[in-house]
């Protein structure tokens, strides 16, 4: 009986240090740039993704409909396949900066953490956060960017379907519908000189019912909100990364004057066993 008693109090014991363990390594955990890095992930996913199908669905558009000579569009080609390479680079970078970020969000918890403890932070350390608090900064001005170019596509592909709904609507009924065109060369996309450059009437509705029109109509208002989901996250970065740097400046500041105070106290104590050895010596 003694023996089940001592064995169960054991496992108590265990199960209680397994507890506290878990609920130590938990609190160690980043939460908010656990959960920037998920949403940034997220939105470049969305964006890089969902942008490279949809610029190979308009450059078809285009071949297809409104430059169906080649040389018309060369140009545009070799700039749809340098974004695409472009897309590849942002999402193999921004995949190693989040990881990057997220792992200086463990190493800034933990320094919170054990504040009052033996770790220490470094000047190379402050130095590294602040670097990723500028570098958070200047990639948030540059998303900002990527969004509203983002937003650029949906207006195009938006006035085409606007312009499909119309003549669909009772109203295009009382005039011609031929009479309703798109011309894309207005917005510089492709050459004036491009043939036939624009689309009218039943040919324009054709395009709008092909199944390359409506996909990257969505995949581009996809792409957007993913490239408006990173800004969040970088966002949500900096504010983290300026918050922790703080942390870390106080940390730093924190233990500089515990040590000064230490010497001295230290000091202190040397000077009064020094004034009792004299008072000794005396007596």
């Amino acid at each position: 009986m003694e023996t089940s008693f001592d064995d169960s109090e054991d496992e108590r014991r265990e199960r209680r240090g397994c507890f506290e363990c878990c609920i130590k390594c938990l609190g160690g955990v980043p939460y908010a740039s656990l959960l920037a890095t998920i949403l940034c992930f997220s939105g470049v996913a969305l964006f890089c993704g969902c942008g490279h199908v949809a610029l190979t669905g308009t450059l078809t558009i285009l071949e297809n409909h409104f430059s169906k000579i080649t040389t018309d569009h060369a140009m545009l080609t070799d700039i749809v396949q340098l974004m695409q390479y472009v897309i590849y680079g942002i999402a193999s970078f921004f995949f190693l900066y989040g990881i990057i970020l997220l792992a200086e969000g463990f190493y800034t918890t933990s320094a919170v953490k054990e504040l009052h403890h033996e770790f220490k932070t470094t000047v190379c350390g402050r130095c590294i956060s602040a670097m990723f608090v500028f570098l958070t900064y200047v990639l948030g001005i540059a998303w900002l960017g990527v969004f509203g170019f983002s937003a650029v596509p949906v207006f195009l592909f938006y006035n085409m379907w606007s312009t499909c709904a119309a003549m669909r609507s009772s109203v295009a009924n009382l005039t011609s519908i031929d009479s309703i065109c798109v011309d894309v060369r207005q917005y510089g996309i492709i050459p004036w000189n491009a043939t036939p450059g624009k689309a009218c009437g039943s040919t324009l509705g054709d395009i709008c019912n092909t199944s390359e029109f409506y996909l990257s109509y969505h995949l581009y208002i996809v792409a957007c909100a993913g490239a408006g989901a990173t800004v969040i996250a970088l966002i949500h970065y900096l504010m983290i990364l300026s918050a922790n740097w703080a942390y870390l400046k106080d940390a730093s500041h924190t233990h500089a004057y515990q040590d000064i105070k230490l010497k001295e106290e230290r000091e202190l104590q040397d000077i009064q066993a020094r004034s009792k050895e004299c008072v000794n010596s005396y007596s």
